[in-house]
């Protein structure tokens, strides 16, 4: 059973996506919401394939003196969970260790691969809708042959990366993200496989590139990420072709 670790942030205003509100016609609040709407269409999808939800939370003091509230992170988190999930009584809970998200997510992948001998550990940030039972159970029958597992995306960066041996996480979530963690397993002689590409949501650019096969799913009926749709649904967002190219829209 892969432990999948979520490094999740509590959902708010200008904390999470920040670039989001910055490159496209969602405010920041919105874009909150878009990332807690996401968040827990990954938790959902983690609980109905067969892989273990661990939950990594940063503690207050972890978080920009701006966005540090009296609610502690892992209170808020804990209310994400059980709005998606009927019994969340399964879910892991573990607080982030680390100055950077390299260092955090190693140190998690260390730990639960060396301390508590996991069979494999995955790394998700949550921000990838698409993300599905499916996929998650694919990518657990790939770490069972290789070292390594890394579900790419546009920009160079991963919305997951498996793992079944510690690499060297220094600044390895960093720049071009998919090409440095292969680089690192490979000096590390281990196996790399690799998911499909599937669209993350931090920036303007990736709605763009989510919005049309989101919208396609429910042309055809087929499944698809219910908050994240619903949220879609509710503000209207679209993309649409203009004289200037693509255009991301919103009705509110």
């Amino acid at each position: 059973m892969t432990v999948i670790a979520v490094m999740a942030l509590p959902p708010r205003e200008g904390l999470v996506l920040p670039a989001l509100s910055e490159t496209s016609p969602l405010s920041s609040a919105a874009a909150a919401e878009l990332y807690e709407a996401s968040l827990v269409d990954t938790i959902r999808a983690i609980d109905r394939s067969g892989a273990e939800l661990l939950i990594n939370y940063p503690e207050s003091d972890q978080l920009p003196d701006a966005h540090q509230t009296d609610t502690e992170p892992v209170a808020e988190l804990r209310a994400v969970v059980a709005d998606a999930l009927e019994d969340s009584g399964d879910v892991r809970f573990e607080p982030q260790v680390g100055s950077t998200f390299s260092a955090r997510a190693g140190n998690t992948v260390t730990h639960l691969l060396r301390e508590e001998d996991a069979a494999s550990v995955a790394v998700i940030r949550g921000t990838a809708p698409l993300l599905s039972r499916t996929m998650i159970d694919e990518a657990a029958m790939k770490l069972r042959t290789n070292d390594v597992v890394l579900g790419p995306t546009t920009e160079g960066r991963v919305y997951y990366a498996g793992f079944t041996e510690p690499i060297d996480f220094a600044e390895s979530f960093e720049g071009i993200e998919l090409q440095r963690l292969a680089d690192r397993a490979a000096d590390a002689d281990l196996s790399i496989a690799f998911l499909r590409s599937s669209p993350v949501i931090e920036t303007g650019a990736d709605l763009r590139t989510l919005l049309p096969e989101l919208r396609a799913r429910v042309s055809a009926e087929r499944i698809v990420p219910e908050r994240t749709a619903t949220f879609v649904h509710d503000h209207g967002l679209a993309v649409v072709d203009t004289d200037d190219g693509l255009e991301l829209v919103a009705d509110h």
